[in-house]
């Protein structure tokens, strides 16, 4: 009996790194969406499994890892799988769930601050070496053209988020050294008046919600992002793939808004921003920003 040849890849290949399941829908929804569509290879890698989260209502309240059960890491899981097969297209494969190091590996370290940080299972309690190779082995075998992970504070400075930008640069960096690394690592954004648009544009603040305080909300300046993805197209889907998230996040009634634990209304955007770490593309562009992730990329 002969071994069979390794399946061809496919011809473009987009990572999304993410911490925590929600995170990639909340911030890269639309494009996990429009890839998929385009018949993009996406893969979208989790580092935990979001034991810390609060839970909103009651239905599922005692899941929670501070005095409950120590469940909700399993139960998000169902919610990441059923939010991914949201975002995928109805004739094609359903993206399902991929986690680093397997799912449990490394547990959710909980905000900034917080005791679970000092849990041995803890992300920031790897060492950080090991995480960084277990995702270089991804980044080696998946040799994607294009990686998408956040910004140095870590979006709203979760020690996670932190942790998943550091380690996704030195990965990138060491699989440049081998040759076998990205063409562009992106920082997933927010853009300052689309979410000031999107404020301004909210008919109705839901009972028990409440607007945020100016600033309250992280943002980049317009002039700061790079990169643009259109995803009206696929904006049904964000929001299904959010409701599947629902013991963290509400959407509210007009389906324009959602809001975490908090209660804070924020917008949920049909334009997805993104700033390219390598040099910036609209020195090639006349001064417009990308429009496409693989813009460049034979």
């Amino acid at each position: 009996m002969t071994a069979s040849a390794p399946a061809a890849k496919a011809a473009r290949r987009l990572l999304l790194v993410h911490a925590h399941p929600d995170d990639e829908t909340i911030q890269t929804g639309g494009t996990i969406a429009r890839y998929l569509a385009d018949g993009v290879d996406v893969r979208v890698v989790t580092f935990t499994l979001g034991e810390e989260g609060e839970v909103i209502g009651d239905e599922y309240a005692l899941l929670v890892a501070d005095g409950g059960a120590d469940q909700l890491g399993g139960y998000r899981i169902a919610e990441l799988t059923r939010a991914l097969a949201a975002l995928s297209p109805a004739d094609g494969p359903v993206l399902r769930p991929r986690f680093l190091g397997g799912a449990g590996r490394w547990r959710d370290s909980g905000m900034a601050g917080a005791p679970s940080a000092q849990n041995p299972r803890a992300l920031v309690q790897a060492p950080f070496d090991e995480v960084v190779s277990t995702l270089l082995d991804i980044l080696v075998d998946f040799e994607p053209q294009v990686v998408v992970s956040y910004d140095e504070s870590g979006t709203y400075g979760h020690p996670d988020h932190k942790l998943v930008h550091s380690v996704t640069a030195a990965a990138v960096a060491r699989a440049r050294d081998l040759g076998r690394g990205p063409v562009k690592l992106y920082e997933s954004v927010t853009e300052r008046s689309a979410l000031q648009n999107g404020l301004a544009a909210a008919s109705e603040v839901p009972e028990g919600w409440r607007m945020p305080e100016p600033g309250e909300l992280p943002s980049y300046p317009d002039d700061a992002v790079t990169t643009e993805i259109d995803v009206r197209g696929f904006y049904e889907r964000k929001v299904a793939a959010l409701r599947a998230h629902a013991t963290q996040v509400t959407v509210a009634p007009s389906g324009t808004e959602y809001a975490l634990s908090n209660n804070i209304l924020q917008p949920i955007g049909d334009h997805e921003h993104f700033i390219l770490t390598d040099y910036d593309p609209r020195e090639n562009l006349d001064g417009d920003r990308e429009t496409d992730l693989f813009t460049g990329i034979e």
